[in-house]
């Protein structure tokens, strides 16, 4: 019987907060022996270090040519799991075997040297995966077609965009054949057109070479489009393993976690991006935070918005994905300059407009086609609930997503 590719028995990684590491093996004794004696000195406390476990009693199983998609809150454990498969990190507690080589995108820049040309480098991480000169050579073509940098292929990859630097690398990590293809978030760096052929050739490589993929997205979509198998982490821990539509049902149904409700989200405010989303609620026709809207009411998303450096042509850019995780729509608004450095935005749906059922926004400020500024995916979910205007149940059909009033449509009979 064939072996899994991937391997995971009872993993953990522990990390101690407040300590980077003892400056030498004296002070390490030494502090031991104070602790032992109880002679401590003044500031030994705060040197003490907590346990954090990052992920902790992680076990499952990967066959050849599966594809994985992994999801869970910011935090969970999943770049971690990947870094520990990826064997930049080592395990606390447990083992992962990994039958097969590997290519790991898991941040921008990842195995690249900032001075190499962005042809040297494709040798490079050709040379690390154990592939000849030669091998290379044949794959060079296709590596430089599918990243659309032939122009710069003498350039230090250090004048690089990040963007760039994403399709270098996914295209090296993609066609130098390995047997497990690790890929974290940094797809979302790419624009729009490379991060639908990434997907297509992640899935290509699953179904047509047998090679197996683990894949981290925010992006729900992406993760429906090409993985039929997804595992939920949640404080280190995998929550739901199983069919990608149950697991992504199960983590955009949870109506409270870390504190904020999924109707309405605050955001900490850590960043210094020049324009930044601080909160989006969905409110009904009172202007309350509302998880259940009724059908005849108006739908109304707020969005507050911090505007350190306002950026001329950006816009709000506001999606709607229904419980089978197809987008309703996607609209840009262009945002006027601001007075202040607060501000904030309403975006309002007509009643009787969206089927009944659930939904969930994800917001962002872009310039569109050009790069993003902020953006958060699945920030808040809502329900819409039929209060006997509308005669449909959409729990035993699929009725598409938007209900037609006389006034969206005409129709004419002629008879013959």
């Amino acid at each position: 019987m064939r072996k899994p590719i991937i391997e995971v028995n009872g993993l953990g990684k522990c990390y101690r907060l407040g300590q980077i590491g003892m400056t030498s093996l004296r002070e390490s004794i030494n502090r031991s022996w104070r602790k032992f004696t109880g002679r401590t000195l003044p500031g030994d406390e705060n040197k003490s270090a907590q346990e954090f476990w990052a992920v902790r009693d992680i076990s499952f199983k990967v066959e050849r040519g599966e594809v994985i998609g992994i999801i869970g809150r910011n935090g969970a454990g999943k770049s971690t799991l990947l870094k520990l498969l990826s064997r930049i990190t080592d395990p606390t507690v447990g083992e992962a075997r990994l039958r097969g080589r590997v290519a790991s995108l898991l941040e921008v820049g990842t195995g690249f040297h900032p001075e190499l040309t962005a042809k040297e480098n494709i040798y490079l991480n050709g040379a690390i995966l154990g592939m000849t000169r030669a091998e290379v050579t044949r794959k060079l073509d296709e590596i430089v077609d599918f990243a659309g940098v032939e122009k710069f292929l003498d350039t230090p990859v250090k004048r690089f965009s990040s963007g760039m630097y994403v399709r270098l690398a996914f295209a090296v990590a993609a066609h130098l054949e390995p047997e497990i293809l690790i890929v974290d978030e940094v797809l979302a760096v790419g624009d729009a057109d490379f991060q639908k052929k990434a997907l297509g050739k992640m899935s290509e490589v699953s179904t047509q070479i047998g090679r197996t993929v683990l894949f981290v997205s925010h992006q729900m979509s992406a993760i429906s489009k090409i993985c039929k198998r997804t595992l939920l982490f949640s404080e280190g821990r995998i929550k739901a393993d199983g069919q990608t539509e149950d697991v992504i049902n199960l983590y955009l149904g949870n109506e409270e976690e870390n504190g904020n409700s999924i109707f309405h989200a605050k955001i900490p405010d850590v960043t210094k991006k020049p324009m930044v989303i601080k909160s989006c609620a969905v409110t009904d026709n009172s202007g309350n935070p509302a998880s259940i809207i009724r059908s005849s009411e108006q739908i109304k998303l707020l969005t507050k918005i911090r505007c350190l450096d306002f950026i001329p042509g950006s816009c709000m850019a506001y999606c709607l994905v229904d419980r089978h995780l197809r987008r309703v729509f996607l609209k840009f608004i262009k945002i006027e300059s601001p007075v202040t450095k607060e501000l904030e935005t309403e975006f309002t749906i007509r009643p009787n407009l969206l089927v009944p059922g659930s939904y969930t926004w994800s917001v962002a400020i872009v310039i569109p086609n050009v790069r993003l500024i902020d953006g958060h995916e699945n920030i808040c979910r809502f329900t819409i609930r039929d209060d006997g205007t509308d005669l449909i149940n959409p729990e035993s059909e699929d009725y598409g997503c938007v209900i037609l009033s006389q006034s969206d449509y005409t129709h004419s009979q002629i008879n013959c």
